[in-house]
């Protein structure tokens, strides 16, 4: 079971990261796992049209970040060591894109997980990412 909320997690998300709202925003935390979805925007577009590699990445940060913090408890220093993403297809024109965040291990030190993201009410794989966070020693 996730030790905080939803509702905890995205204030907790508000409150350290200002910008975080260009990151999308939780809409589901389990156990070992998040959901997220980013409402798409001309601030995420590059050119022709399409969803921003960057855009995408930091969706899939955060997610992991979720779903870790959801089970180690709000430990702000809990940092991306490794993020690794493969574009599948392009996301379809017109539509937000939801990220589900899967982790595969926590550890004492380290979290790794998959972060799969697709366009609204499509099954189409947009995006695949594999995830490393380091857990601070002192929590």
């Amino acid at each position: 079971m996730p030790v905080i909320t939803v509702e905890e997690m995205n204030v907790f998300l508000n409150e350290h990261f200002p910008q975080g709202d260009k990151f999308g925003y939780l809409t589901a935390l389990g156990d070992a796992w998040a959901e997220m979805k980013l409402p798409v925007d001309d601030e995420h577009l590059r050119p022709g049209g399409t969803v921003s590699g960057p855009s995408m990445m930091a969706l899939a940060d955060v997610c992991m970040y979720a779903a870790l913090l959801g089970q180690i408890g709000l430990v702000p220093l809990a940092v991306t060591t490794n993020l690794n993403i493969n574009f599948m297809s392009k996301p379809e024109s017109g539509r937000d894109l939801v990220a589900r965040c899967n982790l595969m291990k926590v550890g004492k030190r380290l979290a790794v997980g998959e972060v799969w993201i697709r366009s609204e009410g499509c099954e189409e794989l947009v995006a695949h990412t594999t995830l490393t966070y380091s857990i601070p020693a002192e929590r």
